[in-house]
């Protein structure tokens, strides 16, 4: 896949993980797709609760789920979309997304520990602009498993 078809692939993957965002306090759906190494993409949505400092990014429910499967230090790229949704609950907008800054320390977990920059690539709920950026360009000099003496600096 060349890099612009991997960024629409799982910009794709996520817009569709995003349709099923359970975002009734925000009414912001978000999406993510995580690919891996070896070419399979996992995919969740945001999850909040009314307790909301227990809510979840879709970034942080997928990389959970590759750990879970005992991948995470496969994590080559990661997609998001994000957007206001409309009255059936699907994500709109034209503006890229991006990951917050917990996410961002988030994904970082998986770049260390997998030894690679991870690539995130930022879309819309709707249209065809996609950013990509190397983790490392998001999160500067970030805090990570590497400080612990635990996988490698990226």
């Amino acid at each position: 896949m060349t890099d612009s078809s991997t960024g629409a692939t799982l910009i794709a993957a996520a817009r569709t993980a995003a349709r099923n965002a359970h975002a009734p306090y925000s009414r912001f759906a978000v999406g993510a797709a995580v690919l891996l190494d070896d070419g399979r993409i996992v995919t969740a949505a945001n999850f909040e609760n009314a307790s909301y400092g227990l809510s979840l990014c879709a970034e942080t429910v997928a990389l959970a789920t590759v750990n879970s499967a005992g991948d995470l230090a496969r994590v080559v790229a990661i997609g998001i979309i994000g957007g206001a949704m409309d009255a059936h609950g699907r994500p709109t907008g034209t503006a890229p997304v991006g990951p917050c800054g917990r996410c961002r320390q988030v994904i970082n977990e998986a770049a260390q520990i997998g030894g690679r920059d991870v690539v995130v690539y930022c879309g819309p709920a709707e249209g065809d602009q996609i950013e990509r950026y190397p983790l490392s360009e998001l999160l500067p000099h970030a805090f990570g498993p590497a400080d612990l003496g635990h996988g490698k600096p990226v």
